[in-house]
């Protein structure tokens, strides 16, 4: 894979086989997967579902699962994503956003559940900050934030023990040399991870109150943030 000029085009070209670059790239990536279905009150039935950096659809997916009657806003930088997911879930009770998340007008208390899949880390720090404060206001009362990211801070020690590790699961194939260079080229000119005590500050700042976590290997993690009733 070669990088593209910006993210957009960059997952215009990983649209093509999207979860299975993601499985040999992602730590976790399936486990990650799994959380957005779990540790959800039973009483949760959200009518409205919001999938910011929805990739091909994989996360949708798996809620329709569970949540098959909500309305669905799917929401990407990427055309090509966006087809995709056009292509698998088709128009009914769905509903297709170009664009990238500091620009979205995010309507308040409009949402049940937003949800997004290794998508944040793409924001700087800031952007993050704004980004929680809106979904804060578009969520419903009882509403619901679920999102899997990796979470670190790059300037930390802890950040070279990750790579290493990371770079040990990406090469346990060979085969996947090239992959391990595509993926530090894109990690240096588009990610901005930052970590779980950052994000945790900066999610209470934006008025959540209560938190699930599940981390996998100190720093893949899966978060759910919880709105208020008011």
């Amino acid at each position: 894979m070669k990088l593209q000029d910006n993210i957009a085009s960059e997952f215009n070209e990983f649209s093509k086989n999207y979860t299975d670059d993601m499985v040999k790239c992602v730590p976790y990536y399936l486990q990650l997967l799994s959380q957005f279905t779990l540790d959800i009150p039973t009483d949760f039935h959200p009518k409205r579902i919001l999938d910011l950096g929805c990739g091909n659809g994989n996360v949708t997916s798996k809620l329709l699962e569970k949540f098959p009657e909500a309305h669905y806003t799917l929401l990407d930088a990427s055309d090509q994503m966006l087809e995709l997911c056009k292509s698998y879930f088709g128009l009914e009770n769905k509903s297709y956003v170009q664009t990238y998340f500091q620009d979205y007008e995010f309507k308040n208390n409009h949402f049940d559940m937003v949800v997004a899949g290794f998508s944040l880390h793409h924001c700087h720090a800031k952007d993050k900050q704004f980004i929680f404060r809106q979904i804060n206001k578009a969520l419903s009362p009882n509403g619901v934030f679920s999102y899997s990211d990796l979470m670190v801070n790059r300037k930390a020690k802890e950040h070279q023990s990750l790579l290493e590790n990371w770079n040990k699961f990406v090469v346990a194939d060979p085969s996947h040399k090239e992959t391990w260079d595509w993926i530090m080229d894109h990690y240096k000119t588009y990610d901005h991870p930052d970590s779980l005590d950052e994000q945790l500050k900066w999610l209470k700042e934006a008025h959540f109150i209560n938190f699930k976590i599940s981390i996998y290997d100190k720093h893949w993690v899966h978060l759910k943030a919880f709105k208020n009733q008011n």
